[in-house]
């Protein structure tokens, strides 16, 4: 509806419609045919207005967050064969680590294990969200109903397998994979003593015949 025309016919309905209260009412008669008014209410419009781009803003911010995935997304190929090896979680410190007073508690150069001071309860495993056969695989493992087991993507889309797989979803970005050392898909991550120990696991691609048994 235009504008000007709404304001026009406030004004109209103002200093016409109004009158009679502040003055003698008398009755002209009716010169023509009278037609009832069929644009619609400017507030309403604007509230229906308001309501369609909300509801456009709200497809696009889900869309969005339906296909997110981090720029530093960290893919894997698939493993082709089972595989264990131990990472050493070892770090020298490029740098002083000062406190707040920057008193200087540790120097740069001094190294430390955090498995000494830390554990690494229940993992992560590593799969490709884009490939099927890693994700059923999943669901027949132990781990696809132990949340204590994080679930990260080297591929796909969480927001898409947390609906699907009713379980917190996160990525597989470059500073872990490349700290864990990851170099496959699926890749199963625990501690063993003060060290983590990766266990990379074969998965037939859908249409296989070999047969593979999940972890246990």
């Amino acid at each position: 509806m235009n504008c000007k025309l709404s304001i026009l016919f406030s004004t109209i309905y103002v200093v016409f419609g109004a009158w009679p209260a502040f003055g003698e009412a008398k009755h002209l008669g009716v010169a023509g045919k009278l037609y009832q008014v069929v644009e619609p209410d400017i507030a309403t419009e604007l509230e229906q207005q308001a309501v369609a781009k909300n509801h456009v803003e709200e497809n696009e911010l889900l869309d969005r967050v339906r296909t997110y995935q981090p720029e530093d997304l960290h893919p894997l190929p698939r493993a082709t064969e089972d595989r264990t090896f131990l990472v050493d979680m070892t770090y020298t410190l490029d740098q002083d680590l000062v406190d707040g007073n920057g008193k200087v508690i540790y120097p740069r150069g001094f190294t430390f294990n955090p498995l000494d001071y830390v554990s690494f309860p229940g993992g992560l495993l590593v799969i490709d969200g884009d490939d099927p056969s890693q994700i059923k695989w999943f669901k027949q493992t132990p781990y696809a109903t132990n949340h204590k087991v994080r679930l990260l993507l080297a591929g796909g889309y969480a927001f898409q397998l947390t609906e699907q797989l009713k379980r917190s979803v996160f990525y597989l970005v470059d500073e872990i994979a490349e700290r864990l050392q990851l170099a496959a898909a699926p890749s199963l991550v625990i501690q063993k003593d003060n060290m983590l120990q990766v266990h990379e696991f074969f998965v037939p691609q859908e249409g296989n015949t070999e047969e593979n048994d999940a972890p246990r």
